[in-house]
């Protein structure tokens, strides 16, 4: 029999150009879930959190619900006495009563902090007799509470469309209350067998026959990839029959594979069947390459019906697993809305100091960075009760028990987590924003893998001088000048224009303590009120510096020209001026972005708080503007050229994305600075 040799072998590049250009690689529809059948499945909407996780302040302790202020000398030779509230509050029920100045209650851990308490005192640490608590030692505020929002704050994108769900995410989609899910549905994958000497597993073995493992070894692969296998079984050398098990593949599958006959003999029935959908052109190219120069796997044919992957594997079952992965894999992926990822361990370098605790082994969950000169791992944190801080983590580092402190700059061993994990296309540190959450969205649903660190303004500057991230995003306003962003940059900083956003006071409608009270009213009448607290901000974020602008005794540069008279007047102990500034009541609670800070007013954990308007309005709460800002992109001048960078700033560019901007409430005037 006559076997013809392969006429045009193609470079590899050029073969899957040619194969993905044929085909139509769009995502498939979208299907409900319940979450007990999420697990390995792929978002196809963003989950945006309609609940605070933890849904209340939340004691760490069984002890006392007090007021540090309260405890400020105590010791054990000098206690402080409190009363002790006869009220006792236990796991899952709301505390009735409210702590003054003078007073604690008993608490359980796990329990609602009651309101006006804003640390809790250890059992251990304190002695109750009677109605009476002598209080040993002094905490600062905050101590022992998990304060409503701290893991999750209502509002928030906690997962993107896109993300592949593991037990790390549908963990969070728990947290939450989700119980409903959307996501792609899975690409079906026929799988045809084709050759007189294939056999089915279990069938007696005879000579000059084989076992089909193709179809089990591409199944399994498939299902790993997040697809649903069609096993059509095995088709023997009739070409009639391979013909209709192709139309029957075509119709039921979104891939069809045949295992077998890929070169140019006259006994090679795949290709002579796949070639005839060339005599379709009105359904699409038909094959597009036959002979690819890989080593093995040189045989493989790539077609296309309809926009329809229809590729034929080599026969021997490594070449198949190596062609299957190079050009199938990739294209299931895209079909079920998630991108292939590598998995196993990846040496890396520590970013910042770690100390760890002699005498315990420690695993350290972290997520990885490519900086300018290596992969850095960022500690995520060790908190044991946080969600969010594991299904963001890459993988962890173990910490040997006999190691006190790993160095930055320390050479680190990552154990990935997951078979889905992989270095981020591009990683943004700094300042939270729904605007630039929106961003994001966009790029993760255009095919590229984000990361995105919450961690402030400040930080996230610090991190791209460090060269750890591809984008900061910041509003730092700089007191001297009144301007934003532009005086922090060095010479190694680029500056990417964002979009100008209205920060301002923030109170429910129905607070009549506010209503109908100027900027100056607000901050001289209501803020030193008693009864009035204030959700505050995490350090080192751009709108914690405007709130310590806001509560110094002289106004902010070009603010508005506020003041406050009679501010130090007051007597409440959380009213009191620290150095030269105000602290009202609730000034230790610390939010980490807008959405929580809205949704602490909006549920009457709080009365006032400072956030950007977007968000204020989306919630109903009422906005009093306190200025205008500038929230800009910090960009490393080495990673300027970064594909993922480019594809961000051409984004940001889009008039149509613009527009949405400017419906969602940010300013996007031409920016004049240069």
């Amino acid at each position: 029999m006559k076997q013809e040799q392969f006429l045009n072998v193609l470079d590899r590049d050029e073969a899957e150009r040619r194969f993905r250009s044929a085909l139509n690689l769009a995502p498939l529809g979208n299907e409900i879930v319940s979450l007990s059948a999420a697990l390995g499945r792929v978002l196809a909407e963003d989950i945006v959190a309609t609940v605070d996780v933890p849904s209340f302040d939340r004691s760490n302790y069984d002890g006392y619900a007090i007021r540090a202020t309260d405890t400020i000398g105590a010791d054990e030779q000098t206690p402080r006495t409190l009363k002790l509230l006869k009220e006792i509050v236990s796991t899952g029920v709301q505390p009735q009563g409210e702590i003054v100045s003078g007073e604690a209650m008993a608490i359980a851990t796990g329990g609602m902090i009651p309101r006006g308490a804003d640390a809790v005192m250890m059992i251990e640490h304190a002695e109750a007799k009677d109605d009476q608590l002598a209080v040993r030692r002094a905490v600062a505020p905050a101590f022992g509470i998990t304060f409503a929002g701290t893991d999750i704050a209502a509002g928030e994108t906690i997962l993107r469309s896109g993300t592949v769900l593991t037990s790390r995410e549908t963990g969070v989609l728990a947290a939450i209350g989700k119980t409903d899910v959307p996501v792609f549905q899975r690409p079906k994958v026929a799988i045809i067998s084709t050759g007189d000497e294939i056999i089915v597993p279990g069938e007696p073995m005879q000579p000059a026959l084989v076992y089909d493992s193709n179809a089990q070894i591409l199944a399994d692969a498939i299902r790993e990839l997040g697809g649903s296998p069609l096993n059509l079984g095995i088709v023997k050398d009739d070409i009639d029959e391979l013909r209709e098990k192709l139309k029957l593949a075509l119709q039921v599958a979104d891939v069809v594979l045949l295992s077998g006959g890929t070169s140019k003999g006259q006994g090679d029935l795949c290709y002579r069947v796949v070639a005839e959908l060339n005599n379709k052109p009105w359904q699409g190219p038909g094959i597009v390459a036959h002979g690819v120069a890989l080593k093995p796997g040189k045989p493989i044919c790539l077609a296309s019906e309809a926009g329809k992957p229809v590729v034929i594997l080599p026969g021997f079952p490594t070449s198949a697993v190596f062609t299957f992965h190079e050009f199938v894999a990739p294209v299931i992926s895209l079909l079920g809305g998630r991108s292939p990822a590598d998995e196993g361990t990846l040496e890396a370098t520590m970013a910042v100091k770690v100390n760890s605790e002699i005498g315990r082994t420690e695993y350290l969950l972290v997520g990885l960075v490519d900086s300018d000169e290596a992969v850095k791992a960022y500690p995520m944190g060790k908190g044991s009760g946080s969600v969010t801080t594991f299904s963001q983590a890459d993988g962890f580092v173990t910490i040997d028990r006999h190691t006190e402190i790993v160095d930055a700059g320390s050479s680190a061993s990552v154990q990935l987590i997951g078979a889905r994990t992989q270095p981020a296309d591009l990683v943004v540190i700094g300042s939270h924003c729904v605007g630039l959450d929106f961003l994001l969205s966009k790029l993760s649903r255009s095919g590229l893998n984000v990361k995105f660190f919450a961690v402030g303004s400040t930080a996230g500057l610090e991190a791209a001088r460090r060269g750890e991230c591809d984008i900061a995003g910041i509003h730092l306003l700089d007191e001297k000048t009144d301007t934003y962003n532009h005086p922090f940059l060095d010479e190694t900083l680029a500056l990417l224009p964002g979009y100008g956003r209205s920060q301002g006071i923030v109170f429910r409608q129905e607070d009549r303590r506010f209503a109908e009270k100027s900027l100056a009213g607000v901050l001289s009448e209501t803020i030193p009120s008693e009864g009035v607290r204030m959700i505050n901000r995490n350090r080192g974020s751009g709108t914690r510096i405007l709130i310590d602008q806001l509560l110094a005794p002289q106004p902010p540069a070009g603010a508005g020209g506020y003041g406050r008279e009679n501010e130090q007047t007051s007597t409440s102990p959380e009213r009191k001026l620290v150095g030269s500034k105000l602290q009202p009541q609730g000034h230790s609670v610390q939010a980490k972005s807008h959405n929580a800070v809205v949704a602490a007013v909006a549920q009457s954990r709080a009365d006032w708080g400072v956030a950007i308007r977007s968000v204020a309005e989306s919630a109903g709460l009422v906005f009093l503007p306190l200025r205008d800002e500038q929230f800009d992109f910090v960009i490393p001048k080495s990673r300027l050229d970064r594909p993922a960078v480019v594809a961000f700033k051409e984004l940001l560019e889009s008039p149509e994305i613009r527009n949405q901007l400017t419906t969602k409430g940010f300013n996007l005037a031409a920016d004049e600075r240069g």
